[in-house]
């Protein structure tokens, strides 16, 4: 799962305008040719700032995923426990979710 939203100077762009044409020197905001319709320096300033806080956001997601067991260690841990007769919360496979959840919580 890829929650990675990008805000660099190109990517803020097209977010704002999916059609724009531009070249960007050295990564940098001042110095851009554009070929198509200019977008001010303010919009884009503010679009990058958006999409930051947006990347912010999802940030627990990205954490939850490294950490979660890998998908086939889970369904066995859920075997496991239905085998048992664990299949509510005091199972292996739910403690390991709940800790994964618990260590990144959402905002």
């Amino acid at each position: 799962m890829d929650t990675k939203i990008y805000y660099d100077i190109a990517s803020t762009i097209l977010a704002i305008d999916a059609n724009a044409k531009v070249k960007i020197n050295n990564e940098d905001i001042d110095d851009i040719e554009w070929t198509s319709s200019e977008i001010s320096k303010s919009d884009i300033q503010a679009k990058m700032a958006e999409l930051k806080t947006a990347d912010d956001a999802l940030a627990y997601a990205r954490s939850r995923a490294a950490e979660y067991p890998a998908l086939a260690e889970q369904l066995d841990l859920l075997y496991k426990d239905m085998l048992a007769d664990k299949g509510d919360k005091t199972g292996d496979w739910f403690a390991a979710v709940k800790k994964v959840k618990d260590d990144n919580p959402k905002p």
